[in-house]
């Protein structure tokens, strides 16, 4: 196993095809800053070729209570992009600083990987958003998923506003979003957010159950796959089955040149 620290606050290891990716702030709920989210940017971007699965996941109790509190109030945080005084100067650059902040969730769509968000706790705000940037997220049953950023007068802009919408619906999504309110466990399953969610003491067999059956699927479909489905909601029919058939082409003729020619007779 490989381990590394790119932030104080994240760690990232790495066993085999699995590499895991860490909040490490329990103190604080995982909480999120800047320069956490330029670290998980930087990580996506490196996530290397032999890796199959990412697993995003959280220290301590909670996935990630968000928005670090003090990046909402005059100062920030030492060290942190002061956001209100940004605000108060340079719409323009402040533009330019989002754009950047958002790469660190929506780096997780173009990782030929598949990745898994692992949820137990508090996913609020940021925490939401990024368990929404992954592939797949597998859910401790005492989870909850609140988007509170209209509650503090804002919206969310760490990319989680399509998948939200892709996987719910706009009427369902405008309500979690509108309302601030907690979504728990069970009905993240039952509204598509989550595939599963099981007992908090069973979370970890049930992440090793789901690695080991991706991992049984070929690599190279699974990589076809990822793709395929996530342009599906807004190709139209027509490019869709071109992509379908481009995918299928190409593992259809990588397949070929792995399977030996017939021996022939000798007349």
């Amino acid at each position: 196993m490989t381990d590394d620290a790119p932030h104080p606050w994240l760690r990232v290891s790495r066993e085999g095809p699995v590499q895991t990716v860490t909040l490490a702030n329990p103190a604080e709920r995982n909480a999120q800053v800047p320069s956490l989210w330029r670290a998980l940017a930087e990580v996506g971007a490196a996530v290397p070729d032999e890796v199959r699965v990412v697993l995003l996941r959280g220290d301590g109790t909670s996935f990630s209570a968000g928005l670090h509190r003090r990046m909402r109030q005059p100062g920030g945080l030492p060290g942190e992009t002061d956001l209100l005084t940004l605000a108060a100067t340079s719409g323009d650059r402040l533009d330019e600083v989002i754009a950047g902040f958002q790469r660190g969730f929506t780096v997780w769509s173009s990782v030929p990987a598949v990745v898994v968000a692992v949820v137990q706790g508090h996913a609020i705000g940021a925490g939401f958003q990024l368990a929404l940037a992954a592939d797949l997220r597998l859910l401790a049953e005492d989870a909850l998923l609140a988007m509170r950023e209209t509650s503090l007068g804002l919206v969310p802009d760490l990319g989680g506003s399509k998948p939200l919408v892709d996987l719910v619906g706009y009427a369902r999504a405008m309500e979690i979003c509108a309302t601030g309110r907690f979504v728990g466990a069970r009905e993240a399953v039952d509204i598509g957010l989550a595939s599963a969610a099981v007992p908090a003491d069973t979370l970890d067999a049930a992440v090793d159950d789901l690695v080991a059956a991706l991992l049984a699927a070929p690599r190279d479909a699974l990589r076809e796959l990822k793709p395929l489905l996530r342009n599906a909601a807004e190709a139209s029919p027509a490019d869709q089955l071109r992509a379908e058939r481009d995918a299928q082409t190409r593992l259809l003729t990588a397949m070929a040149t792995r399977i030996p020619a017939p021996a022939r007779s000798v007349p």
